[in-house]
């Protein structure tokens, strides 16, 4: 807030005179009426609205600048609306600065007399760079009149060029007409010369344009050499023709000097064809020239124009310029001495140069100000992180090669090279602090790197061998020391070069213990090899020597540290005999394994005929197919015991034999306790048979099975999981335990005095008296199963078991689905005939089930909904099925009246008797479906 309204005065005493103290008043501010009351505002919103309103009246700018001045340091917010406007009519003023001067370049573009296409070309890109407006006036304007100008320049130019195609295009028409008869060409004399006349009008038209004094400098020369030649041409047909037609009205004219014309005028004055040929005049021969003249000019004028040529090849524009040159003064030296085939390639050479010449010097201009553009642009980066000074040095070394070459190409530029030089310098600076911080670095590595090689020495003195043995860790240390070397910072190649002898020769000093113990251990680990090879070549492979072997060579590799490729070469060629040899064996037992046997064979074929049948859907095929699976497995085995109880039986009549003429006696086996006999006669066979014959002794001596007496009558197990054709394993009887047969026996290992099993001999039953002693002596044998099945039969008969009950399952599924279906359906059409049989209804129902069941179905259907639907809810309880929700209270009262009838019979012993009830009654959806859903479940038990 601003002091700027009058102070309160202080009230004046009754003594004192108001005439004498009159209030002191504070005076306007000069600039309050210019700005509308500005100043003398009492708030600050109510001042930057006058100023607003102030600038609305578009005032100069020192008025504005002035008050801006004295408002800025009272009140910041009123005073930046003119900040505002001040900063907007300075870029503004800015902008006409530069728009006035390229609009002045501009202009002394357009005055001059012959504008540079170069110049001209590149004014707006210059300008758009300096940020001189080019959408506003007058620079839209002057940079169309420019590029109009540009235009109108080069239609010029292309106009010359077509007018010079036009001139040669007469020429030809010309000349074709002097090879026609004259009447043709006299006939379109008048159309050519009409449009000869058309062409010197538009060649006219173009040299009084007032663009061509700014075309290039070689298509006026070439306008006026069409037109020269092309005069030329069309006065000779004028004159030639002219010559004709006299020559046609008198006899007696001179002929022209056109051959076809002059044959035509002598076969009309009746002279012969081949006489006229004979009196044509000779073509007028040149004066001689001297051939070493003529030699000497065409090599001087050649020598010039493979110079231009090459120039002009490799694009070098300066050098062009001077070859031309000389070119030019050659042709003007030697211009009647050289072939007119020299003299039309050196014209060509000229204007190609002088082409590139134009073109060269505004293409090295484009160039030079794109290496400036880089040059000022690398200390200036747009991410504000400079090169570094190796890039920045390559940088720069690239730039300037790449300026000399434009230089080479082109007329140099000074001013130009003057701001790529200080640009260059600047930048340099980067470089130099670089390479003084390298040359420091570099001191220092050096000193490191020295350091380290006397460290590597006074090691070694101190470690000639490996510390307890640790050759790994002695390694490991040799190791740190050559990464130590590697990171121990950059060198010049000449010091480089200086510091990895003295590094080499430490290295290897402190290294020669490991080097020799590893030499040593390469020829241990080469004569393992040699022995891996005798192994694997030998015909038996021996699995223990191979065992040793690598164990050897293990503690060998663990011992002795080496590189890791090379360990891997020497046990890649240790491993690989032995690798064979396995591989060999395994091939082997493949091979064995894959050569099926008699009882795999069997099986295979029985598998096949079970996935025939598993195929087909039949379950009796399937059940025969699998009957003939189990047979062709149990015959072989009944065959291979067949075969061992042959050779028992053998084996029985030796030891018989044997024993009769030892003229021992031999105590009989008893059928009712086979095993004591045969343990009594065990020992005196045996010692028979060691003296019986030779051929006694060959033969494996194997007792014969005991035979097992037929069970007569036993006491089937009845209880739940178990098999009733099984017998009942005898239990413990008595409230302790105590057997109802006898005392129990006492077991092995019950008395801790009484030895192991496996301590116990043969008497004993232990592990050496087999099954044929003590107690373990009461358990059968286990059955000779015969050869063990091959992979593939094997898989074969257990997939197909697999599939086959799989199968069954299934079938008995669709076949339990079909019997309901039938059942529901003779319950629904009351015909008995449709009722399933007895077989098809399962073990669960009984003949009379099923008659009780027919008599309900042939019976007219009795309406009694509360016998039917009791019988319903005892079946769903029956069969533990869900109750409808409406009919759940009905379920739960009548089981509590059937817990209150305890000796009546269940639900689950009654569910055929509630059944027949529900068939007597009428079919109904509801109840068929609950029936469907109960005789699902009761039918499978």
């Amino acid at each position: 807030m601003f002091g700027f309204s009058n102070p309160k005065t202080a009230p004046a005493t009754p003594s004192e005179k108001p005439a004498v103290t009159t209030p002191k008043s504070n005076e306007p501010h000069p600039l309050d009426a210019l700005t509308g009351g500005a100043f003398s505002a009492h708030t600050a919103g109510e001042r930057a609205q006058r100023i607003r309103d102030w600038l609305v009246t578009n005032p100069s700018y020192e008025q504005m600048h002035e008050v801006f001045q004295e408002l800025n340091g009272r009140d910041r917010g009123a005073a930046k609306p003119l900040r505002e406007k001040l900063d907007e009519l300075k870029r503004t003023k800015g902008a006409e600065i530069i728009a006035a001067e390229w609009a002045r370049k501009a202009t002394a573009l357009l005055a001059l007399p012959k504008l540079n296409m170069a110049d001209a070309m590149a004014w707006q890109r210059d300008a758009a760079k300096a940020g001189a407006p080019l959408s506003k006036e007058p620079l839209a304007a002057l940079k169309v009149q420019l590029a109009d100008r540009v235009k109108g320049i080069e239609d010029l130019q292309h106009r010359v060029q077509v007018q010079r195609e036009a001139a040669v295009l007469l020429a030809q028409r010309i000349e074709v007409l002097s090879t026609k008869p004259w009447r043709d060409a006299q006939a379109a004399l008048e159309v050519l010369g009409a449009d000869v006349k058309h062409w010197q009008d538009q060649a006219t038209e173009l040299a009084s344009d007032t663009n061509w004094t700014s075309v290039d400098g070689k298509y006026p020369t070439m306008l006026d050499s069409s037109r020269g030649q092309l005069l030329v041409v069309w006065d000779a047909f004028q004159a030639a023709l002219a010559l004709t037609v006299a020559a046609d009205a008198d006899a007696a004219a001179p002929l022209p000097p056109v051959n076809v014309w002059a044959d035509e005028l002598r076969v009309a004055r009746g002279v012969p064809l081949e006489a006229a040929k004979s009196d044509r005049p000779a073509k007028q021969a040149k004066a001689p020239v001297d051939p070493a003249l003529r030699e000497a000019a065409n090599k001087a004028v050649q020598e010039a124009l493979t110079k231009v040529e090459q120039e002009v090849a490799e694009g070098h524009g300066k050098a062009s310029a001077g070859a031309a040159a000389a070119l030019r003064n050659a042709l003007k030296e030697h211009n009647r001495l050289v072939d007119d085939k020299l003299g039309n390639a050196a014209q060509a050479a000229l204007a190609a140069a002088g082409e590139l010449e134009g073109w060269q010097r505004w293409r090295a201009d484009q160039l030079r100000e794109e290496l400036l553009i880089k040059a000022e642009g690398l200390l200036k980066r747009p991410d504000g992180h400079a090169l570094g000074g190796r890039k920045m040095q390559d940088t720069l070394r690239q730039m300037r090669e790449q300026w000399k070459q434009t230089d080479q190409g082109g007329v140099p530029n000074h001013a130009l090279w003057k701001r790529f030089d200080d640009a260059c310098n600047e930048a340099y600076k980067v470089v130099e602090a670089w390479l003084d911080k390298v040359k420091t670095d570099a001191v220092a590595h050096k000193a490191q790197r020295l350091a380290l090689i006397e460290e590597v020495k006074a090691w070694a003195a101190e470690n000639v061998t490996a510390k307890d043995g640790d050759w790994k860790g002695f390694s490991r240390i040799l190791h740190q020391f050559g990464d130590r070397w590697r990171d121990a910072g950059h060198l010049g190649e000449k010091a480089f070069a200086e510091m990895q002898p003295l590094w080499k020769e430490a290295i290897g000093l402190a290294a020669a213990p490991l080097e020799n113990l590893q030499k040593a251990s390469v020829d241990r680990r080469h004569a393992m090899i040699e022995e891996a090879k005798v192994l694997g070549a030998a015909p038996v492979l021996r699995i223990d020597a191979v065992k040793a072997l690598q164990q050897r060579w293990q503690a060998e590799a663990q011992s002795v540290p080496m590189d890791r490729k090379f360990e891997q070469k020497l046990w890649d060629a240790f491993r690989k005999p032995l690798d064979d040899a396995f591989n060999r064996k395994t091939e082997e037992r493949e091979k064995s394994a894959a050569a099926l046997s008699d009882r795999d064979r069997m099986v295979l074929e029985a598998a096949k005929a079970l996935d025939a049948a598993n195929a087909s859907g039949d379950a009796q095929k399937i059940r025969a197919a699998m009957a003939g699976l189990e047979a062709a497995l149990r015959g072989q085995a009944l065959a291979q015991a067949a075969v061992n109880a042959d050779k028992a039986e053998a084996v029985a009549q030796s030891a018989v034999q044997a024993e009769s003429q030892a003229a021992a006696p031999v105590t009989e086996v008893s059928e009712e306790n086979p095993a004591p006999a045969q343990a009594e006669s065990a020992p005196e066979a045996t010692e028979t048979v060691a003296n019986a014959e030779p051929a006694a002794e060959a033969a494996p001596v194997e007792p014969p099975k005991p035979v097992r007496k037929p069970v007569v009558a036993m006491r089937g197990d009845d209880r739940p999981g178990m098999k009733k054709a099984e017998p009942v394993q005898a239990g413990r009887g008595g409230k302790f335990g105590d057997r109802k047969d006898g005392p129990r026996t006492p077991r092995p290992g019950d008395n801790k005095f009484e030895p192991r099993r496996d301590e116990r001999g043969p008497r004993d039953g232990g592990r050496d008296g087999g099954r044929d002693a003590g107690r373990w002596g009461d358990r059968p044998a286990f059955e000779d199963r015969g050869p063990r099945l091959g992979d593939a039969a094997f898989r074969a008969q257990r997939d197909a078991l697999e599939n086959a009950q799989h199968a069954l399952k299934k079938l008995a599924a669709q076949a339990h689905g079909e019997v309901l279906t039938d059942l529901l359906t003779a319950w629904e059409k009351r015909d008995v005939a449709q009722l399933p049989s007895v077989q098809a209804l399962g073990h669960g129902v009984n003949p009379a089930t099923r008659s009780a069941w027919s008599q309900s179905i042939s019976a007219p259907a009795k309406a009694d909904d509360k016998a039917a639907g009791e019988a319903l809810l005892r079946l769903e309880i029956a069969a533990e099925a869900p109750t409808p929700a409406e009919l759940v209270s009905a379920r739960r009262m009548l089981q509590l009246q059937l817990l209150t009838k305890r000796n009546d019979p269940s639900p689950a012993q009654t569910w055929a008797q509630d059944t027949a009830k529900v068939l007597a009654s009428p079919f109904d959806a509801g109840n068929a479906r609950r029936m469907q859903t109960v005789l699902k479940v009761l039918l499978k038990r």
